[in-house]
């Protein structure tokens, strides 16, 4: 981010006499392109001239988006030699028009345009934070991140016509919280998001008028540190709580297969906690055999997903290895081989509401990593096919048997929204890989290969809702 003083009593330059920014005409303006014109923005985010000369290069690119994105920062600036505060704001929006259509370097462009003009706009460095994440760079995010949340706590995002004020307990690590974006939509749902790890008691009451809380922080080891700060918050409100932060508990990895053990037909293969090294190779092994994990053995870093960090081991001289290399807790888990018949790894993943299952997604992997990114899912007809079926009539595809199992793994994890990602063994069991309550659903693009599956994912959000009318009478 290019530093610049906020405007007011001391301006910068480029801010002091807007009528002499430098702005490219005729030859000069048509033969400057449009990377050239982003490196002088980089440089010199609020030259009002050179926004003038991108807005004119953008038009001639046919680029729309960009020529009203620049011409809202020609607005802007001008609003700014007359207005107070919040001039970042119609910035700070264009940033996040990119953002919600994955264009995550325009955004990151703007949303440091908007922080040039208002350092301390915490929803920008919240946001920032999240192109950062997008993108790879954790060490960018965590910056902007933290700057976010020691600004401000509560983030109120009002949404006209909403039924109610939903509460968001959420976590300043991203990835400790429910994605909740479906499932509480901005342009229906008035949320008030609350960064509670970073919030003292007092501001508890501070909080703006809310009925329903949804605590989504859903990632137990991120939420087990706060376990205390949760209880105190539950204890004190009044209002109709989703997820209480005790059935969330209950999902840590280790925890899960205690949970499901007495299940008919579900397996959950066993799971410890390695929170130091032991003290020999030999107590390793040991403590494997008391806990009747046998090889080959998968390791897992805490509060990871998607596949990040784990690897399989099939030996105790290579799991010794690897954890000599690490100094963090992790997972130890006995790898259950999932093979279908026909050599293909299939991973199903059913959401509850309200313990209720619906059907989300099956992705069908050549790999034991089932991902569906990497599954080459749409460049397969026939596992397109396949997942179809699934969402279509689930009870077909998986049987009477693995329903009810799914039914009572629902109830027996009693969160308002969770959801399992399991398999369908050879003999008809279902093998649970997790169950908690960070299970994401989304929308797909509505003219691409999978816009099918975004009738299944409204019944999920409809759910949702009904859910949340049940429990405060109002809808």
């Amino acid at each position: 981010m290019a530093n610049s003083t906020q405007a007011g009593d001391d301006k910068t330059e480029s801010q002091d006499d807007v009528s002499g920014a430098t702005r490219l005409t005729g030859h000069d303006k048509t033969g400057q392109t449009i990377a050239d014109l982003t490196r002088l923005l980089d440089a010199d985010p609020l030259n009002v001239g050179l926004h003038h000369s991108m807005s004119d290069a953008m038009c001639d690119a046919g680029n729309e988006t960009g020529y009203l994105a620049h011409g809202v920062g020609i607005e802007t600036f001008e609003l700014m030699k007359t207005l107070p505060q919040p001039w970042a704001i119609p910035l700070f929006n264009v940033a996040t028009v990119f953002f919600m259509n994955g264009d995550h370097e325009s955004a990151r462009r703007w949303y440091e345009i908007a922080l040039d003009v208002d350092p301390d706009l915490a929803i920008a460095h919240q946001n920032l934070a999240a192109v950062h994440d997008a993108t790879g760079n954790a060490t960018e995010a965590r910056v902007h991140r933290a700057h976010a949340y020691r600004l401000q706590r509560i983030y109120v995002e009002p949404a006209d016509n909403a039924p109610r004020k939903v509460l968001i307990l959420c976590t300043g690590n991203a990835a400790g919280n429910v994605p909740f974006e479906t499932l509480l939509p901005p342009a229906t749902s008035y949320r008030i998001k609350y960064a509670i790890d970073h919030a003292s008691d007092a501001e508890d009451d501070q909080l703006p008028p809310f009925d329903l809380v949804f605590n989504a922080v859903g990632e137990p080891d991120i939420a087990e540190p706060l376990a205390p700060r949760l209880e105190r918050f539950v204890q004190r409100c009044n209002r109709p709580l989703l997820n209480p932060p005790a059935a969330v508990a209950q999902t840590r990895r280790d925890r899960l297969p205690r949970l499901l053990a007495d299940l008919d037909d579900v397996v959950v293969a066993p799971c410890i906690l390695l929170e130091t090294m032991p003290g020999s190779i030999d107590a390793l092994a040991n403590r494997l055999v008391d806990e009747g994990i046998d090889f080959p053995v998968l390791t897992r870093p805490l509060a990871k997903h998607g596949g990040e960090g784990l690897t399989m081991h099939t030996s105790i001289d290579a799991l010794w290895s690897a954890l000599a290399t690490v100094d963090a807790p992790h997972y130890l888990t006995a790898f259950h081989d999932f093979r279908s018949a026909d050599g293909y790894f299939r991973k199903y993943r059913t959401v509850f509401v309200d313990r209720v299952p619906f059907p989300y997604h099956l992705a069908i992997s050549s790999h034991w990593i089932v991902h569906y990114f990497s599954a080459d899912m749409i460049t397969a007809d026939w596992k397109v096919d396949e997942e179809r079926r699934f969402l279509q009539d689930s009870g077909a595809v998986l049987g009477e048997r693995a329903m009810n199992a799914i039914a009572a793994i629902g109830r027996r994890l009693d969160l308002d929204y969770g959801g399992i990602d399991f398999t369908l063994l050879p003999d008809g069991r279902v093998l649970v890989f997790e169950g908690n309550a960070t299970m994401l659903v989304h929308r797909e693009a509505n003219n691409g290969v999978l816009a099918h599956k975004n009738m299944f994912v409204e019944r999920i959000v409809d759910a949702f809702e009904q859910l949340q009318a049940r429990r405060t009478c109002i809808g």
